[in-house]
């Protein structure tokens, strides 16, 4: 069996593999898995999950970093989805002998929160935002992806888990320059970037920080990388 993993940075597929991977493209990094660099947002993913299939996927993975919403997680955090609510509302489940197979296997290595993943349309910057998504909706960590994955998957009668590290704690505002810096595939512009910088130095320290986070997400995600063998050669047919 083959299983399909869609990540939609540059930054996260870099916890998976060394080999270079243009977006939109994808590249099998063993016989058994296939990666696929989406690109931010539920398009974007939802083209990735298909092409996934198109190679052969008879499972898929939504692998990347999560913000959180509810204050027990922080920075680091890996969240295991239980459920997934779209940005409509509606519930969308996972394949539970796989997530319990995973969650088993990764407990004795992490700390693991399992909860609800909600889906966002756009960045939610503010703590506000995220303290008013946990209170409306329950979950605990959001992402732009993982729901459009498990949509596919779910059309084509297909295993799929989320597997999400958290990157900034629901505390946290992000530091304008990153919503300012994005180009419209939901990528930062290094160029746009700093010249925000260069014209608001008081943004620095934010972005400091939200670094420091963002590596702590990609280590869990570089330990949870070494057990994906182990986590795809056991996973369960699709429910």
């Amino acid at each position: 069996m083959i299983t399909g993993i869609v990540v939609a940075l540059l930054e996260e597929l870099s916890t998976l593999t060394s080999k270079k991977i243009d977006k939109g493209g994808c590249v099998f990094i063993s016989d058994t898995i296939v990666l696929a660099y989406s690109g931010a947002g539920a398009v974007n993913a939802r083209t990735a999950a298909e092409l996934l299939i198109a190679q052969g996927a008879t499972r898929l993975i939504s692998w990347g970093c999560a913000a959180a919403l509810s204050k027990s997680l922080k920075p680091g955090d890996l969240v295991l989805a239980d459920t997934l609510i779209d940005a409509d509302g509606a519930q969308i489940g996972i394949t539970e002998d796989w997530l319990r197979l995973t969650k088993n296997l990764l407990s004795p290595l992490l700390k693991i929160h399992t909860g609800s993943l909600a889906e966002s349309l756009t960045i939610v910057a503010t703590a506000n935002d995220k303290t008013h998504l946990h209170t409306q909706t329950g979950a605990i960590a959001l992402d732009m992806e993982s729901i459009a994955i498990a949509k596919v998957a779910r059309q084509n009668d297909l295993s799929f888990i989320a597997i999400r590290a958290i990157a900034d704690p629901v505390n946290m505002d992000l530091p304008k320059a990153i919503n300012h810096s994005l180009n419209g595939q939901g990528d930062i512009v290094l160029a746009k970037l700093l010249v925000f910088i260069a014209r608001h130095p008081a943004e620095l320290p934010g972005l400091i920080k939200l670094g420091l986070h963002f590596k702590d997400a990609k280590n869990t995600l570089k330990l949870v990388a070494k057990q994906l063998d182990h986590l795809t050669a056991a996973a369960s047919p699709a429910v």
